[in-house]
C-alpha cells in the first residue's frame, strides 16, 4: 500500500467513525415487531383432526372475580406460578375435520368483549380453512366470549354453518322476558346471545338438543349445566382416542387445579359448577383421555394428574406433526 493509498484509506476510515459518533450507531437497531405467529395448533386424534384456534387473550381481575376464596388467596396462589391478577387469560375455540364434517366448537368474541379478542376468523384462515367450509358449530354456552364469532358485522360468519346449543341455554339467554328482567349489570349477557344467535334461528340454521346427544359419529354433547342453564361439553372419539372440551367447566389453571372448590362470579349456579367441575376432574386423571378448555393457557390441550387434595395440570406435548 502507498502512502498516497494509506492516507486516502485513513482518511476515509476517519471520516466514517465521525458518522458514527454523530448518528450513534453504525447500524440502526431493527424495530421489535411485537406480535406472534397466527395462533393455531393441528394435532390427530385418531382419524379426525383437531385444531385448537386462539381468539386472543383479555386481562381478567382474577382476584376478584374468582369466589369461594379470598383475594389474597388468590393472589399467592397466583404468585407460585409466577403470576398475578389482573391475569392473562386466553379464550380458545377448537375446530373439528372429522374426515366428513368440518365442526368448530365456540366461535370466540369478535367485537363482544374487547379489542384484545376477536382473531379466531382470522386464525381459522391462517389454519388453511375458510368460514364458508365450516358445517356444524357446536355452542358450549351462550356467553359473549362463546358466540360472538358468529356474526361478522352484520352477516352470518359460517354462512353454511348450522349452530346447536342446549335448549336450556337458548331457553334463557335468548328470551326477551329474562332480558327485561334482569339487572342492568346483566344485561349485557343477554344481548350478546341475542344479536349473535338470533340471526341463525331467523335463517332457520338453529338447531338446539337436550342434554346428552349424539351430534355426529364420534361427537356427543355432555350435559354440563352450571356455569350456564345449558352449558354443554363435548366429548369427541375416535381410534379409541378420547379428547374432552370443558368450555368454561374451569377458568384459572394455577387455582382451580389445586383447588378445585374455587368458584367464579360468572357461574349461574356456583354450587351445581363446582360439583361437576370435581367429578370431571376425577374422571379426566382416572382415565387419561385429554382434555381442553376454553381458558386454559393456548392451545388448552393436555391431562390431568391426581396430585394431593388437587390435580396438576399435564400439557400436551408439542410436536408439528401428530
Amino acid at each position: 500500500m502507498t502512502i498516497s493509498t494509506f492516507c486516502r484509506t485513513g482518511a476515509f476510515a476517519l471520516v466514517t467513525a465521525l458518522s458514527v459518533l454523530a448518528t450513534g450507531a453504525a447500524h440502526a437497531a431493527a424495530p421489535m415487531v411485537k406480535t406472534s405467529a397466527p395462533a393455531y395448533y393441528r394435532m390427530m386424534l385418531g382419524e379426525f383432526e383437531i385444531t385448537a384456534l386462539s381468539d386472543g387473550t383479555v386481562s381478567l381481575p382474577m382476584h376478584a372475580l374468582l369466589t369461594n376464596t379470598t383475594a389474597d388467596q388468590v393472589q399467592k396462589i397466583l404468585a407460585r406460578s409466577y403470576l398475578k391478577s389482573p391475569l392473562e387469560t386466553s379464550v380458545n375455540g377448537y375446530l373439528v375435520n372429522t374426515g366428513s364434517k368440518l365442526i368448530l366448537i365456540d366461535t370466540g368474541a369478535a367485537g363482544l368483549f374487547g379489542p384484545t379478542l376477536g382473531k379466531l376468523s382470522a386464525n381459522l384462515k391462517a389454519a388453511g380453512y375458510q368460514p364458508e367450509q365450516v358445517d356444524e358449530i357446536y355452542i358450549t354456552h351462550m356467553h359473549a366470549d362463546h358466540v360472538g364469532g358468529l356474526m361478522a358485522g352484520d352477516k352470518l360468519a359460517f354462512p353454511n354453518a348450522t349452530v346447536r346449543a342446549d335448549k336450556h341455554d337458548a331457553d334463557f339467554w335468548l328470551s326477551q322476558e329474562n332480558l327485561d328482567k334482569a339487572p342492568a349489570e346483566a344485561k349485557g349477557f343477554f344481548q350478546g346471545a341475542m344479536a349473535s344467535l338470533n340471526p341463525y334461528v331467523k335463517a332457520n340454521q338453529f338447531k338446539p338438543f337436550d342434554g346428552d346427544t349424539e351430534l355426529v359419529p364420534g361427537i356427543k354433547a355432555i350435559a354440563g349445566r352450571g356455569h350456564t342453564p345449558g352449558h354443554s361439553l363435548y366429548a369427541i372419539e375416535s381410534n379409541g382416542e378420547k379428547l374432552v372440551l370443558w368450555g368454561d367447566l374451569m377458568h384459572v389453571a394455577a387455582v382451580q387445579f389445586a383447588h378445585p372448590e374455587v368458584t367464579i362470579q360468572f357461574d349461574g349456579d356456583a354450587k351445581a359448577a363446582a360439583a361437576l367441575r370435581k367429578n370431571a376432574y376425577a374422571e379426566a386423571a382416572k382415565q387419561g383421555y385429554l382434555v381442553a378448555g376454553a381458558h386454559l393457557p393456548f392451545p388448552g390441550i393436555g391431562r390431568l394428574q391426581a396430585d394431593g387434595k388437587g390435580y396438576a395440570w399435564v400439557p400436551v406435548n408439542y410436536s408439528p406433526l401428530r
